[in-house]
């Protein structure tokens, strides 16, 4: 089955013959559906491509062109293609991207405070490790856009924001790439990196396993409107002192706090700094301690290439 297959009612199904029974037990069930009710957006509207260059390309232009005929894009909309021609991770970095696996992009309208907004590639790394669990494959979560299985990565998320030139409409786009069917790589991603079906020895049905992703995304999207509004309800502002339980469960399945790293903005071209990785702070930062001087650091932004 291809992305073709993948439509809104399958992500619904999902939603409620899955999901809810996997997070009943983490907020009581008024809550549980108050959050389905935030995240119901995504994956609204779908539109699958055999092939595109560039996925987040295509979401800007679509979202640029519709402001130009006076209409919005809806939130939540998803651009899914069957491989892309010039995919790009971080920093302009070349992205691997054939047919046989998952490469989408997620429009959504910004309508959170900045403080929860930093949070969203954390929202998009905890659908993508928790959707690759669902298939048996012990996927850990990297500081701040990585899925790795076994140490090499199997997934990775771009998340960037457009504020239109006329109305000034704030878009969170979320970018992300998972190997599933795909087995055979270039020669500088051999060693670093590896598909689902390299794990598991088989292929898996991607318009399934695309729905299910959407149906995770439901929830940890959804997560981040419900926990801002019960702040504000409760007279907190965007105060992010409490541990967010989206942050918890994104925690809970990461292997970076506790390890050497080494850090910088563009870590591969500009190391910075060596350090310990201490904690994930509230509102999606990470907690470092220098290793030359022991001071503590809290980045928003860069990433980490492990020492150990």
């Amino acid at each position: 089955m291809g992305i073709t297959r993948l439509t809104p009612s399958l992500v619904r199904q999902l939603v409620r013959d899955e999901e809810a029974g996997v997070r009943s037990g983490l907020l009581p069930p008024e809550a549980v559906a108050e959050v389905f009710r935030y995240g119901a957006v995504v994956g609204s509207t779908i539109h699958p491509f055999p092939r595109l260059d560039r996925g987040m390309a295509h979401a800007k232009q679509l979202i640029l062109d519709c402001e130009r005929q006076e209409r919005t894009v809806d939130s939540g909309t998803v651009i899914l293609a069957g491989e892309l021609a010039d995919g790009q991770g971080r920093f302009g970095r070349y992205w691997h991207a054939p047919p046989g696996g998952i490469w989408m992009t997620v429009i959504l309208a910004n309508t959170l405070l900045p403080e929860t907004t930093r949070l969203y590639p954390l929202a998009a790394g905890l659908a993508c490790c928790e959707t690759i669990r669902h298939y048996g494959v012990r996927g850990r979560l990297k500081w701040v856009n990585d899925v790795l299985a076994g140490g090499r990565k199997i997934a990775g998320i771009l998340s960037e924001t457009l504020i239109t030139p006329r109305h000034h409409e704030e878009y969170v786009l979320i970018g992300i790439g998972i190997n599933v069917n795909n087995e055979t790589f270039p020669p500088g991603l051999r060693d670093i990196a590896v598909s689902m079906r390299g794990v598991l020895g088989e292929s898996l049905a991607l318009d399934l396993f695309a729905a299910r992703l959407l149906a995770k995304l439901t929830w940890s999207v959804g997560l981040l409107h419900y926990e801002e509004r019960e702040r504000l309800a409760n007279g907190e502002g965007g105060d992010l002192a409490g541990e967010p339980l989206l942050v918890r469960q994104w925690r809970e399945l990461s292997d970076t706090v506790g390890r050497r790293v080494l850090f910088g903005y563009d870590v591969q071209k500009k190391p910075q700094y060596e350090a310990v990785v201490e904690g994930i702070t509230p509102d999606g930062g990470l907690l470092l301690r220098h290793l030359a001087d022991r001071v503590a650091a809290v980045e928003y932004s860069g990433e980490i290439a492990y020492l150990d």
